[in-house]
């Protein structure tokens, strides 16, 4: 059994000190395993990240992070990666790692993932080429995602993106803005490839719980949706999932 807390969009700025901290302890009794879905920073700043791993410093269980847009905006996000794992973070873009939990191996693959949209609501690789070159990246995401999913040999699989792979986790926010929020193409690299879970974050007026069309299990761990610090999510081998909310913020 693999008991996973879950969150993204904490957004941390300067003066985040102790808002995520003082949960941490508990993890030692509760989880095995933290996994961060992006948006770790309000601006992308470094100092933002340098209070975050203050925060994470210490924290009794391994620590998997992606990055998210907001992580990006001012191009200091390898600094920030730094800094992260310097205080033994694994910060994931298009990458994988294998973590031994309780004799078991699980696998995660992290990436940030990108847009594009959803079925009868999507950009195309056709016409000019911003649209085009916006298209190809989230394919070439996608595709990195399903490889590293295909390559890794571990009991359990989990996908840790920051865009969303489905729509049914976006219900909540603007249609209009649903091609900005994630892609149909992850969920279908994802399926393809096989996966115990799906978490992402990004989409704040989002839905938890939702599921691929192969019938991969999928949460929006974005605190503005879950209204708490983090969840825990519990995964056995005989593939049920289970949830609880341990700390309220």
């Amino acid at each position: 059994m693999i008991r996973i807390a879950a969150l993204g969009d904490c957004h941390f700025d300067v003066g985040s000190k102790d808002e995520l901290a003082p949960y941490l302890s508990r993890l030692r009794y509760e989880a095995d395993l933290l996994l961060l879905a992006g948006d770790l920073t309000r601006s992308g700043r470094l100092a933002e990240g340098e209070t975050l791993a203050h925060e994470l410093r210490g924290c009794p269980v391994p620590v998997v992070a992606t990055f998210g847009n907001h992580d990006y905006h001012f191009d200091q996000q390898e600094a920030i990666a730094k800094v992260l794992r310097d205080v033994g973070v694994t910060v994931l873009e298009r990458q994988s790692v294998v973590i031994n939990i309780n004799e078991h191996h699980i696998g995660v693959v992290g990436a940030k993932g990108f847009g594009g949209g959803f079925p009868g609501a999507c950009a195309s690789e056709y016409g000019e080429p911003e649209m085009k070159s916006f298209i190809r990246h989230t394919k070439h995401v996608a595709e990195d995602i399903g490889r590293l999913l295909t390559e890794l040999d571990t009991p359990y699989k989990v996908a840790l993106l920051h865009y969303a792979p489905i729509e049914q986790t976006l219900l909540g926010e603007r249609k209009e803005i649903y091609p900005f929020l994630g892609s149909y193409l992850m969920a279908e690299a994802i399926d393809e490839a096989g996966a115990d879970i799906i978490f992402h974050g990004h989409a704040h007026r989002g839905t938890e719980k939702g599921v691929t069309a192969g019938g991969i299990p999928v949460r929006n761990v974005a605190q503005p949706v879950l209204g708490h610090v983090f969840n825990i999510y519990t995964l056995d081998k005989e593939g049920s999932l289970l949830t609880h909310a341990p700390a309220r913020a």
